[in-house]
């Protein structure tokens, strides 16, 4: 007899369309909400760059692909009806591990090494993510009643799986990120995978009554429970490194002990800005205080200026040309909104006419600004500690040269590790749109003995290298070289020039 022949009893009974479809939208949305959402819990721990990103989504896609494959190869040897709830259930029990499990393992594996990156995603992603990918094949063996639709059965639920997968991804990043935490959306995203086991369990019970009376059943679920509410305490009081998350960092602000009106702001475990709330004058970091030469040497003393800063952070430049150029112009162009508010709640940020900020990208707004209209840009825009690729090309350079006026000055702050390609490759951009360019940094970062940050200076004017190694000299704390002309050639050697086309930042970076 042929083996299609085999009686209805025989084989488990098909879900209702409706719950088929829900069951597949609502664990591949899952998954796709844990993707994105795991990349703001990793990113205080390792950053947020191209390699973080990329050890994200290659975890869930593997997590996508053994999942599937597991929930095919148990479909085949056991009822899907008896595994698809404990399948959601145990899925939203890992996903409100995956809190504590980051959090504490992120302070232990906090870098940027491969390894760390790659466990840290692991850690984030791939059980909750794997275990939902089991239910999509579990489902279509329970809708396959009919081999002759199998074609159409296997093509419309993976057409659903698709869409919730977009339907979650629009969702996470619109909507979630911007009005949850972290902690809130995973918690969230648990409680309803849970919820729905439990329910999809009682159906089937319900309907089903042999299931309900398999061996082990009430104690399964009891300890199911247990457990689940075990993860979900611990989810809930796992630590943060976070005082507040906006929809691009993990930002916390830290006083200085030794200095009582210090603080420092911290995105993504990086220590990104320093303000004194007393003194906007004084100036922490080595790089800040180059910056503050430029600027001294950007004009007389005391005259005002109209800046342009590309990223704003904890606005610590902004404050030091206001306090030292009274009735400067200035305008900052930051990306973060969120992190604009805490500079005004804890870092004394008060903006006005003189001082205005523009929420949005710095690439996209610096289009706006008018020609040959600042005397100073500054460019210090961040992704954790790279430069973000489309505002390090001979594009972006050019732009800034349409702002500057003829003796305007451009001021950018790059970071960068041995064998210093980047930082290279930069300078060879840069010097592609001004013909007058100087590189200050520590000596032994010169000599690639170690990363450190780096200043590049641009004008379409002969640069006031006198004044500007006076100014380096009040300011900066530490010895600090100055490159240009012939020394700096020999710096750049042949590196190539970054473009809109080929700008592979991440890559060169310490590479």
């Amino acid at each position: 007899m042929d083996d299609t022949s085999t009686t209805e009893e025989t084989r488990p009974r098909v879900l209702p369309n409706g719950l088929a479809t829900a069951l597949v939208f609502t664990a591949n949305g899952a998954v796709l909400v844990l993707e994105t959402v795991a990349l703001r819990l990793v990113g205080p721990y390792v950053g947020i760059t191209l390699q973080v990103s990329t050890s994200v989504i290659g975890v869930a896609l593997a997590a996508i692909a053994y999942g599937t494959w597991l929930g095919g190869w148990l479909a085949d040897r056991r009822d899907p009806r008896t595994l698809l709830a404990p399948a959601l259930v145990l899925a939203g029990i890992a996903t409100a591990v995956t809190l504590p499990v980051v959090r504490w393992g992120g302070e232990l594996l906090r870098g940027n090494a491969a390894s760390a990156v790659l466990l840290l995603a692991a850690l984030a992603v791939l059980l909750p993510a794997g275990l939902l990918s089991t239910v999509t094949p579990l489902v279509v063996k329970l809708q396959l009643g009919d081999l002759r639709r199998t074609g159409q059965v296997v093509g419309k639920l993976s057409s659903i799986g698709t869409l919730g997968a977009i339907t979650a991804t629009l969702l996470t990043g619109f909507v979630l990120v911007a009005t949850m935490s972290s902690r809130a959306i995973v918690l969230t995203l648990a409680v309803l995978l849970g919820a729905a086991g439990l329910a999809l369990g009682w159906w089937f019970h319900r309907r089903d009554r042999e299931i309900a009376t398999l061996p082990g059943a009430p104690k399964v679920r009891a300890v199911a429970a247990v457990v689940a509410l075990a993860a979900a305490g611990l989810g809930a009081l796992a630590p943060t490194a976070c005082d507040i998350e906006t929809a691009y960092h993990c930002a916390r602000i830290e006083p200085d002990d030794a200095r009582e009106d210090g603080r420092t702001l911290f995105l993504n475990s990086a220590r990104h800005s320093y303000v004194d709330l007393a003194d906007p004058r004084y100036l922490e970091f080595a790089y800040i205080q180059w910056i503050a030469a430029v600027a001294d040497a950007a004009a007389p003393a005391g005259q005002p200026i109209d800046a342009l800063h590309l990223g704003g952070g904890g606005f610590t430049m902004p404050k030091y040309v206001a306090a030292s150029r009274p009735g400067s112009t200035q305008h900052v162009l930051e990306l973060d909104g969120q992190l604009v508010d805490l500079d005004r709640r804890e870092l004394g940020l008060e903006t006005g006419p003189d001082l205005r900020v523009t929420v949005g990208d710095a690439r996209s707004n610096l289009g706006d600004q008018p020609d040959d209209s600042a005397d100073l840009v500054v460019g210090d825009a961040f992704g954790h500690l790279v430069v973000p690729w489309h505002l390090a090309t001979r594009e972006m350079a050019a732009d800034i040269d349409r702002v500057l006026r003829p003796t305007g000055i451009y001021a950018q702050n790059v970071i960068d590790y041995p064998p210093s390609r980047f930082i290279r490759s930069e300078l060879a951009t840069v010097q592609a749109v001004f013909p007058h360019v100087a590189l200050i940094a520590p000596q032994d970062a010169i000599d690639g003995e170690r990363g450190a940050n780096f200043v590049i200076v641009a004008s379409r004017q002969p640069l006031p290298r006198e004044g500007l190694l006076a100014a380096l000299n009040v300011q900066a704390v530490d010895p600090v070289a100055m490159l240009t002309g012939p020394e700096l050639a020999a710096f750049v050697g042949g590196a190539k020039v970054l473009t809109d086309d080929f700008a592979p930042v991440d890559q060169l970076l310490g590479g």
